[in-house]
């Protein structure tokens, strides 16, 4: 599958409500985002982060403005084609986890590989088994979800979002639910992905977090209104 690096948000606009001026969400936001960076998007709770999120990786659609992969424009595209579109390009990292409760730690990553037929049918097993002792939690795999920690269920979420081999990973708050140690695993985890080529885009209110990113995006208001990388 041939895969895009980069992904451009040009003149993005989100509104909600009857009243559009008085309802937006995101802005008139043009930012893009590239393979191989770890991007932290920052900003208050209301301020507009995660909707942009969900926008650059398909989960929403904005109201106006248009969001590309590489030559593909996703406002062209049905639903189901949406939907197959993110499965096999967009990895997605929630705070709540969103694990299924009625599938097993190794159902919910072989999931998203059975919704997308990427990966053979003869390989997928093995494959999110792999994934599974990646992120250390391989011993789970028969596992119901809440029979697990928190830590051990974001961990699986991780190994899900991986589970096509996506260029992109979409974050939200994704260590907002968990302690300390189990933060700075799954962003070590992060950095292991980007330093495979893969990148990071993850939205946290958390300015400690966000400092180990390369470039962190501020958002007030719905608007970018800061775009800072780190100095080598």
């Amino acid at each position: 599958m041939t895969q895009t690096n980069s992904i451009e948000l040009r003149n993005i606009s989100k509104a909600y409500g009857e009243n559009a001026r008085e309802s937006l969400a995101v802005k008139n936001v043009t930012v893009s985002f590239r393979r191989g960076e770890f991007t932290a998007i920052v900003g208050k709770s209301g301020s507009g982060k995660s909707t942009l999120l969900n926008i650059l990786s398909g989960i929403d659609r904005p109201t106006n403005g248009d969001v590309l992969y590489g030559q593909t424009c996703l406002r062209d595209m049905s639903e189901n084609e949406l939907a197959r579109w993110r499965g096999k390009n967009i990895g997605i990292v929630f705070q709540f986890f969103q694990l299924i409760p009625t599938l097993t730690v190794l159902e919910n990553v072989l999931l998203p590989m059975d919704f997308c037929n990427i990966i053979p049918s003869a390989q997928r097993r093995k494959k999110a088994l792999g994934l599974l002792a990646r992120m250390g939690v391989m011993q789970y795999a028969s596992n119901l979800p809440l029979a697990i920690s928190g830590g051990e269920q974001q961990r699986v979420a991780v190994a899900r979002s991986l589970a096509n081999d996506p260029v992109f990973i979409a974050a939200d708050e994704p260590t907002g639910n968990l302690d300390t140690g189990n933060a700075e695993s799954i962003m070590k985890l992060f950095r292991e992905m980007v330093s495979e080529g893969k990148s990071v885009i993850m939205v946290t209110h958390n300015n400690e977090i966000a400092a180990d990113a390369d470039r962190v995006l501020h958002i007030c208001n719905g608007e970018i209104v800061g775009d800072t990388r780190a100095v080598d």
